[in-house]
């Protein structure tokens, strides 16, 4: 079943992309986190490698809709060869393209039908917090907050039963990107220190930047209040 409606999404994306402005390119993203981070091995390396490979290429050139029919093609390969989690890991890339050129629904469905039921059914729990963060991502992207607030919640909870420390700071900031777009700002400056707090202890700095962002953005759309 999951094969079937794999070849429909690549079938539906390669359509869309076809269909769409050559000139088009992602939209200004928001400070959302580690987004998508789960490694494709070079080990054992089949046709689905060479095509995530070409497909890393053409994002990086910012060719998405190239991108997306490679990183489908990938899919399919992985799918073939039953490597399920770099199945589910060009399945999550296909989805943040769709989220970087507006194409929510794609994007959600895209995890929702298959990567989490994927990564579920092989009980990778790395794979079912980035789905999660994935989601909290595109519906926040949406404007849909309450999904959003749930996923990442989902996340930061499962990242807690594995100790995961950096999937956990990563919840805790998009839940903070929440309140700040609910206004609710001195919330959100309470987890923006939570997840600074636990960085530090942790020894973790890749988040330091998106700390500081945010809390830019804050005093910037308060300023006006004082």
């Amino acid at each position: 079943m999951n094969k079937i409606y794999l070849t429909l999404v690549c079938l539906f994306s390669i359509a869309i992309a076809n269909a769409q402005s050559v000139n088009a390119g992602p939209h200004d993203a928001p400070q959302m986190g580690t987004a998508i981070n789960i490694a494709v091995s070079t080990a054992d390396e089949s046709d689905g490698d060479e095509f995530f490979a070409d497909a890393e290429r053409n994002e990086k050139r910012g060719d998405l809709n190239e991108a997306l029919t490679l990183f489908g093609k990938a899919a399919f390969e992985y799918n073939n060869d039953k490597k399920f989690s770099r199945y589910g890991a060009a399945l999550l890339r296909m989805s943040n393209i769709h989220l970087l050129l507006s194409r929510y629904t794609e994007a959600e469905q895209v995890v929702l039908n298959v990567v989490l039921r994927t990564y579920t059914k092989i009980g990778s729990r790395i794979g079912q917090m980035a789905a999660y963060n994935q989601l909290g991502k595109i519906y926040f992207a949406a404007n849909k907050l309450t999904q959003s607030l749930w996923f990442y919640t989902q996340q930061g909870i499962l990242a807690k039963q594995m100790k995961n420390n950096t999937s956990y700071i990563d919840s805790v900031l998009g839940i903070a990107l929440i309140k700040i777009k609910k206004k609710e700002y001195n919330l959100a400056v309470k987890d923006l220190n939570r997840a600074e707090l636990l960085a530090r202890n942790a020894g973790i700095t890749q988040f330091a930047k998106q700390i500081k962002s945010n809390r830019l953005t804050i005093a910037d759309k308060t300023s006006g209040k004082k």
